[in-house]
């Protein structure tokens, strides 16, 4: 069993940036896919990004495509999320999470067994 947790949130002002954390523990991140998603009070889960095993794959929201990017250390176990130039459309409570998926994306928080606690990011203007 894999263990998330998630760190670098923060307040930012709006057009700033913002580095989020996820380290692993147990399994080692080739084991999953690893996903960020985000949640509003309110709203659904949302999907954020997407990253393969080997790290060289990654699938963004349309939202965030541009100006986020997902990647992963796997010497470090972690993986991480740069948010640059965050709106008022960006703050949540951004979570990571693991999937054992192959083949197509899944932008689907039910097909990600294991997650964080989650870290907030506040966007102020």
């Amino acid at each position: 069993q894999v263990q998330l947790v998630e760190s670098g949130g923060g307040l930012v002002q709006a057009g700033g940036s913002l580095r989020l954390s996820c380290a692993a523990s147990g399994p080692t991140l080739r084991a999953y896919r690893m996903g960020w998603f985000r949640q509003v009070p309110g709203k659904e889960r949302e999907f954020v990004a997407v990253i393969n095993r080997s790290g060289a794959g990654t699938f963004y929201a349309d939202s965030v495509n541009g100006r986020f990017t997902i990647s992963s250390d796997h010497a470090k176990n972690t993986m991480y999320l740069q948010m640059n130039r965050l709106t008022h459309e960006d703050p949540a409570v951004y979570y990571c999470a693991t999937n054992t998926g192959w083949g197509a994306w899944s932008t689907v928080p039910a097909d990600f067994a294991y997650w964080g606690q989650g870290t907030q990011v506040t966007v102020s203007s």
